[in-house]
């Protein structure tokens, strides 16, 4: 189906402000940047139906069943919000942005019929919010302004409505300072203690990164403070790219658990919308890509896109068409060029093992000091179980962060102690002195540096590993750290072919300035590499060795 929508529709609708929502947002609002950018808004059938839903709320009333004989009694939850969060995930171009900015700003007035006051028979009446306090966070502190923040900051800017605000750069306070809305940074801690009435997050598909899915979960929890003012949170998002264990996947699979489990009775906090393109379009006909584009982007949408434009987009020889898939016609698509399997990954997953203590294990080390993350992982040979040991990613907001190398120093000595650990392969750069340290401790019979920007030997470990989850070999922790590194990984082609002239690749991330990181990947694969060379050379266990290393070495 093109539509994934949970919960469905009942046959009885419930009691919504929807209809007051959408005039106040018509009467008092105007569209945001853009080519329309200040013109009278007229929204459409779709939606309303959003808004509808959005703002569904208790009735009044109940239906009970009393001796065998159905009654009607009052509700206590009357007017109460029915969902806590809502999510919209629709293609690029579909005025996301501009829809939660206006949904933002009936939340920021205090006209705006956003809560369940009274009722008019079973018609609920909205009213303001007191002294309401509105988080948007973005995935990056510089596209806030860009994104929903800004949209709403635009939109008051252009309309009459304005005047009731203050309007700031980074906030917008009533005028009588009793509420406001702001953008907001990724910190974590700095989203603790906030008391929160209504929050959005915008490109939720891009929040791949620790800090970004915690900042969302600390404000997501932040919703329990303020009972009274009936919070909620709404995300907008195009398709997530599976296995990047972004906060928009993360609501998807939880939405479609909670439509398996809604026969059951479970009771929905969730409103969750997608439309994607079905799969019975042929993408490689003029025909079937046009309708598929149509169909993801539904009837309204359709109407004034450029149809013709984005077909072309998938037209284009350099066109990576796994990414235009996923942004125009909304399919949750792997990227192309992806390391790895994500799903294979996840399917060797082990949950629960525990290494014997004195266990022959091998460690993969990878990482930088300052702006880049560091990983060790750890493989059990008799096994090929592999886990993490350890990581550290530098949090967006601090530049001047360094990985704690005490930190790392103190596991590498505890796997020491713990284990039997026969090889440790270690990519040296800016690390050189403490693999000279731990190869001093340890022996340099066990310790090697292990260049990873040697593309031959780089590309055969890699060939390696790949063919070990291919076959079964390998088995893994679950660690979702370790699972997100793995799917961040992307293959770099070089222009060396093996034997049989199939041309080799190595590790990249998705792009240099990317801040989704991979270094665990790479630690996995030096630790499997040092597990195949282990087991080459007969040692499984006991004292170290002195043998061949066939990758080990200088550049």
């Amino acid at each position: 189906m093109s539509i994934f929508m949970y919960p469905a529709i009942d046959e009885e609708p419930w009691p919504t402000l929807g209809s007051q929502v959408c005039d106040f947002i018509e009467e008092r609002f105007c569209h945001g940047p853009g080519d329309l950018l200040g013109q009278v808004i007229q929204l459409n059938e779709e939606q309303r139906g959003w808004v509808y839903r959005l703002y569904e709320v208790e009735p009044a009333s109940v239906e009970r069943r009393k001796n065998r004989v159905i009654v009607r009694e009052l509700n206590p939850n009357a007017g109460k919000r029915r969902f806590q969060r809502c999510a919209l995930s629709l293609r690029k171009g579909s005025s996301k942005t501009e829809f939660a900015a206006w949904i933002a700003g009936v939340e920021l007035h205090p006209e705006g019929p956003v809560r369940a006051r009274s009722w008019k028979g079973r018609e609920p009446i909205g009213d303001g919010v007191t002294d309401p306090y509105i988080p948007m966070i973005s995935y990056t502190e510089e596209q806030t302004e860009e994104l929903t923040y800004g949209a709403l900051r635009r939109i008051l800017e252009e309309c009459s409505v304005g005047r009731d605000f203050d309007i700031g750069l980074e906030r917008i306070v009533r005028r009588g300072g009793d509420g406001k809305a702001e953008a907001v940074s990724a910190s974590p801690n700095a989203r603790d203690g906030a008391r929160t009435t209504f929050e959005h997050a915008d490109e939720t598909h891009r929040y791949t990164l620790d800090s970004l899915k915690r900042a969302w979960s600390v404000m997501l929890a932040n919703l329990a403070k303020r009972p009274i003012a009936d919070p909620w949170a709404l995300e907008t998002t195009t398709a997530p790219e599976p296995g990047m264990g972004s906060t928009a996947e993360s609501t998807m699979q939880y939405a479609q658990t909670m439509a398996e489990k809604s026969e059951k009775g479970a009771k929905a906090r969730l409103f969750f919308f997608h439309r994607q393109a079905s799969d019975k379009h042929d993408l490689d006909t003029e025909v079937g890509l046009k309708a598929a584009v149509i169909e993801a982007s539904g009837p309204y949408i359709a109407k004034w896109s450029a149809i013709d434009r984005i077909v072309e987009t998938f037209r284009a020889p350099d066109a990576d068409r796994a990414y235009l898939e996923r942004v125009w016609l909304n399919r949750p698509v792997q990227a192309s060029g992806m390391a790895f399997d994500v799903d294979q990954w996840r399917s060797l997953a082990r949950p629960g093992y525990v290494v014997p203590d004195g266990a022959a294990i091998t460690i993969g080390f990878d990482g930088g000091r300052f702006d880049d993350a560091t990983g060790l992982v750890g493989t059990e040979i008799k096994t090929g179980f592999q886990w993490k040991l350890g990581a550290w990613e530098r949090p967006l907001q601090l530049p001047d962060w360094e990985v704690p190398h005490g930190e790392v120093d103190g596991i590498v000595s505890d796997a020491f102690q713990r284990w039997t650990v026969v090889r440790f392969y270690g990519d040296p750069p800016q690390w050189e002195s403490w693999l000279a340290t731990w190869a001093s401790r340890y022996g340099d019979k066990r310790v090697f540096e292990w260049w990873t920007n040697r593309r031959k030997p780089m590309a055969y470990a890699l060939r390696s590993y790949v063919g070990a989850m291919t076959a079964g070999e390998l088995e893994q922790s679950g660690d979702k750290q370790f699972e997100t590194h793995i799917a961040n990984a992307r293959r770099s082609y070089t222009t060396l072919v093996d034997e049989k002239g199939v041309t080799l690749w190595i590790l990249r991330k998705e792009r240099p300035d990317s801040p989704n990181k991979i270094d665990l990947a790479m630690a996995g694969c030096l630790s499997w590499v040092a597990r195949n060379d282990a087991l080459a050379a007969g040692e499984v266990g006991g004292e170290p060795f002195l043998t061949f290393l066939s990758f080990a070495g200088r550049p």
